[in-house]
């Protein structure tokens, strides 16, 4: 166990850029809680394989939790696997995400969505930005749990280079602002075991949809 697994009791604050925050264990204290509301969305609303926009299925998994607005919003009539309305999301995440905004710089945040990716060995999210919201001036606040993953958070184009950060079970990165717009995404899972999520990486992004 290193150094970050430790720091539930005193979580760093780091600006990686402009607008992109790095609060490292800040979710370790309610883990067991957040994982239990994650484990509830999962019951109603089950795991299913995303889909790129040119129709292939990605290796990660997802699922949505969030208002009915955000729902009609995001819904895609062609994807057979979302049948019926998100839930709510739980009151225990709201709660969090609201108070990693706000010690980020954004105490105007109101999400109606949380969308969760789970990740297993050789999963990967390719390089690519948010752009599909409502309001872009909201920012996107994502919590960890789980396994480590190697997390990429580049520039305003896709060819940008980018910093590679280390996000680790219990860790918060929020970005929004004059970062909001940044092209990210996640590189290929090494296989592993956590205690609490098994050979899984839990991401839970909260953002404003609709």
């Amino acid at each position: 166990m290193n150094l970050f697994s430790q720091l539930a009791a005193e979580p760093t604050h780091e600006e990686i850029f402009p607008g992109a925050v790095l609060m490292r264990g800040l979710a370790l204290a309610q883990e067991a809680e957040f994982f239990a509301a994650v484990e509830h969305i999962l019951a109603v609303a089950p795991l299913h394989h995303a889909m790129t926009p040119s129709g292939l299925l990605m290796s990660v998994m997802v699922s949505d939790c969030g208002t009915p607005e955000a729902f009609r919003r995001r819904w895609d009539p062609q994807n057979p696997s979302v049948r019926r309305m998100w839930p709510p999301m739980p009151r225990v995440l709201v709660d969090f995400a609201l108070r990693c905004a706000v010690r980020s710089g954004f105490p105007q945040f109101c999400p109606d969505t949380c969308h969760i990716n789970r990740y297993q060995a050789a999963t990967k999210l390719g390089i690519h930005q948010d752009r599909h919201e409502f309001d872009l001036h909201q920012p996107i606040v994502s919590i960890s749990l789980g396994l480590e993953c190697i997390f990429l958070l580049g520039g305003f184009q896709r060819t940008d280079k980018t910093k590679r950060i280390l996000l680790e079970h219990g860790d918060v990165i929020v970005w929004g602002g004059p970062s909001r717009m940044r092209f990210h995404g996640v590189q290929p899972m090494k296989p592993g075991h956590h205690p609490l999520t098994g050979p899984y990486r839990y991401n839970l992004t909260f953002r404003k949809v609709a």
